[in-house]
């Protein structure tokens, strides 16, 4: 039999509420991919031709310091490009929820003011671990391997998915302050130099000596490096301290840019009411 909770609503409090509001959100995120199947193929799908695209395409002409399959090599960055990416998903999906008044209708509603933010954040990241889980099989089909045994492949995703979770309070902020979809898809042209300037495609070493510290230092690079080590692939460390330290640093930077951003997110949230 069935219990049920006779708690009296005004007797909840408001930790409650912002959990059970925010879990809400999540319902309805995951409602809107199965209303449109079109966004699942979308996002799901990028990924999968990026892997087959890059692998194959520039696979035979790409070098990696110390030797190696660049399948191995390019897979990890793959993985964090990918997770990188999955910022656009966020501030287009916020900036067109406010621009068709649903930010309006959610401030006019009683509910906790964080848990628009929180349910995006939650929605987001189980997107992305389906993007991961699917990114995985394509790469193990076109022979990806991981050789750093169960925990050290099981710590590899968790750092991408803590990526993940700290860009996607760049792309709420992001997605509250662009004024339309137009905007949200011009971060591209920010977001794609950023991404290509790191270690995803090419070692730092190999590249200009003035840009090889920019990309060692890219929070991008230290993911990818982190989990090159982790998986067991080819291509992980290098010369300076942060490419050395890159487990420590795949810790440090999401924590700093949620810290961050998290704030800013919640706080122009609010900022929308005033």
């Amino acid at each position: 039999m069935t219990a049920v909770d006779l708690t009296p609503v005004s007797s909840r409090g408001r930790a409650y509420w912002a959990v059970a509001d925010g879990l809400t959100l999540v319902r309805r995120t995951l409602l809107n991919y199965r209303r449109q199947p079109v966004l699942i193929v979308w996002q799901l799908g990028f990924p999968i031709v990026s892997v087959l695209l890059y692998g194959f395409v520039f696979g035979s002409a790409m070098r990696v310091p110390g030797g190696g399959d660049y399948k191995d090599f390019l897979m990890p960055g793959m993985f964090t490009m990918t997770m990188t990416f999955g910022l656009m998903n966020t501030a287009t999906a916020v900036v067109s929820d406010a621009g068709r008044g649903v930010m309006d209708r959610f401030r006019s509603m009683p509910m906790a003011p964080s848990a628009v933010v929180t349910g995006r954040g939650l929605s987001d990241l189980l997107v992305a671990s389906a993007e991961l889980a699917i990114l995985a099989a394509t790469a193990l089909a076109i022979g990806w391997t991981s050789d750093g045994g169960l925990g050290g492949t099981l710590f590899a995703f968790g750092l991408l998915l803590l990526l993940r979770f700290s860009l996607i309070w760049v792309g709420v902020w992001a997605g509250l302050i662009v004024p339309n979809t137009e905007a949200a898809g011009a971060l591209y042209a920010v977001i794609f130099p950023i991404t290509m300037i790191s270690s995803v495609f090419v070692a730092p070493s190999l590249m200009p000596g003035w840009l090889a510290p920019v990309a060692a230092w890219n929070p991008i690079s230290s993911t990818v490096a982190a989990t090159r080590e982790l998986f067991g692939n080819p291509g992980a460390g290098g010369a300076t301290w942060v490419e050395q330290h890159a487990v420590l640093m795949a810790v440090l930077w999401p924590l700093a840019i949620t810290a961050v951003f998290l704030p800013l997110a919640v706080r122009r949230f609010q900022r929308l009411s005033r």
